[in-house]
C-alpha cells in the first residue's frame, strides 16, 4: 500500500501530511483509511503531545475524490457510504483524542477537506488559501461532521448561507466569521502551528483533554447532566499530578511545571 499520508516528527509534535498531489490531496478510500489508522495510533502515543494536519503542495485537501467515487460502483451511493465511514472514523478520533489537533491550511480546503479542517481544534490558514464546502454544488449534502460543527461556529443562518450558495471563503473572511484561528503569510501555516503547539505544551495536557471533552459534549447533554460531567472532570483534574502541581504552584506563587503526559 502506497503512503498517501506522510508522518514527520517535530520533537513532541507530529505532522500528518495528506499526499495525493495529482488530486489536490482529495480522498480516495485508501487515503482516508490511512488517515484514520494514523490518527488512532497517534491518539494513544504518549510521546506525541500535539498533531498538525496539513496538505502536500498547493492544497490542504480538495475533498472526496469524485472521479474515484464515480468509478467505484454502479450505485454511486455505495462509494460515498464507504468513503464516509472512514472519514467519520477519522473525524471522531480528532474530536475524542485528548491532545490538540491543528489544521495547517496551506491551500484550498473543500468538501471533506473543509469538514476535516472544521473538526480540528484550531485552524491556521495561509492568506491565499480558501475554504469551500463544495458538496452542494455537486448535488450532494455535507458530511464529515460539517453540518454539526459549522452552525456551532458561525450560527444556523450563516451555515445555511454557506451550504446554499457555496461561495469560496477567503482567509480573511474565514477569520471574520470565526472559521479559523489565525491568518498567516503563505508558507507559514506549519511554522505557526508548531508555535501554537509549543505554547499549549507548556500547559496541562490532562486539563486540555478534559476541557476539549466538556466543550464537545456540551451540545449533547442536558444542563444537569453536563454539570455532573464538569464535577467529575474537575475532581479528576484535581487528583491528577498536573492539578496538584497547579494548586501547589498557586499557593507558592510560582509558575507550575506540568508533566509531559
Amino acid at each position: 500500500m502506497s503512503s498517501l499520508v506522510e508522518i514527520k516528527k517535530h520533537g513532541i509534535f507530529t505532522e500528518v501530511t495528506l499526499s495525493r498531489l495529482e488530486a489536490y490531496n482529495a480522498f480516495n478510500l485508501e487515503m482516508i483509511t490511512q488517515l484514520a489508522i494514523t490518527l488512532i495510533k497517534l491518539a494513544t502515543d504518549d510521546s506525541v503531545r500535539g498533531i498538525i494536519i496539513t496538505g502536500k503542495g498547493k492544497a490542504f485537501c480538495a475533498g472526496g475524490d469524485l472521479k474515484w467515487a464515480v468509478e467505484f460502483a454502479e450505485k454511486k451511493g455505495a462509494s460515498f457510504h464507504t468513503l464516509a465511514s472512514q472519514l467519520h472514523l477519522a473525524i471522531v478520533e480528532i474530536r475524542r483524542m485528548k491532545k490538540p489537533v491543528i489544521a495547517a491550511i496551506n491551500g484550498i480546503a473543500a468538501g471533506a477537506g473543509f469538514s476535516l479542517a472544521l473538526a480540528c481544534d484550531f485552524r491556521i490558514i495561509e492568506k491565499s488559501a480558501i475554504l469551500r464546502q463544495a458538496y452542494t454544488s455537486n448535488g450532494l449534502c455535507i458530511d464529515g461532521g460539517g453540518t454539526f460543527i459549522l452552525p456551532r461556529i458561525v450560527g444556523l443562518a450563516r451555515s445555511l448561507e454557506i451550504a446554499a450558495f457555496d461561495n469560496p471563503i477567503s482567509a480573511h473572511q474565514a477569520l471574520e466569521w470565526g472559521l479559523v484561528t489565525k491568518v498567516v503569510d503563505d508558507g507559514k501555516a506549519l511554522e505557526e502551528s508548531i508555535n501554537m503547539l509549543n505554547i499549549l505544551a507548556k500547559g496541562s495536557l490532562h486539563s486540555f483533554g478534559w476541557s476539549k471533552k466538556l466543550l464537545t459534549d456540551s451540545f449533547n447533554n442536558s444542563f444537569e447532566s453536563h454539570l455532573e460531567l464538569e464535577r467529575e472532570g474537575l475532581s479528576d483534574c484535581a487528583n491528577h499530578s498536573d492539578g496538584q502541581e497547579g494548586l501547589n504552584a498557586f499557593v507558592e506563587k510560582r509558575k507550575p511545571k506540568f508533566s509531559e503526559k
